[in-house]
């Protein structure tokens, strides 16, 4: 049985594919973009997947806080870092942000959990 990494995984690439497929110029600047905004420069990739995945969570997307969560477990942030900054967004976005910190924390927990569970 896929875990919700996976299965989030698995759909972003297939319909990323597909929308790319059809080569259309706006949207694979737009996409490409957002690959750059995130590359290091005068804040380092780990700031700046913080800063996204606050940003994500004020916005209410899950879609994109899976995205930047994954991605900060991948730079090597601690849980305690990414709940500090999820901490920082529920301040900003009320308590209407609470049921994405739940998403969040459920989904940070399939991260660190071992493959195979």
């Amino acid at each position: 049985m896929k875990n919700q990494v996976e299965e989030f995984n698995e759909y972003r690439q297939k319909m990323n594919d597909k929308i790319l497929g059809d080569n259309n110029k706006i949207i694979k600047r737009i996409f490409n973009l957002d690959t750059n905004a995130y590359a290091p420069g005068a804040l380092d990739v780990k700031t700046k997947e913080l800063l996204g995945l606050v940003a994500s969570a004020v916005l209410r997307c899950d879609d994109c806080i899976k995205y930047h969560l994954e991605t900060s477990y991948k730079e090597g942030l601690s849980k305690e870092e990414v709940m500090e900054a999820l901490s920082i967004a529920t301040l900003v976005g009320g308590t209407i942000v609470i049921p994405h910190l739940r998403r969040a924390y459920e989904f940070w927990e399939e991260l660190e959990a071992p493959k195979g569970e």
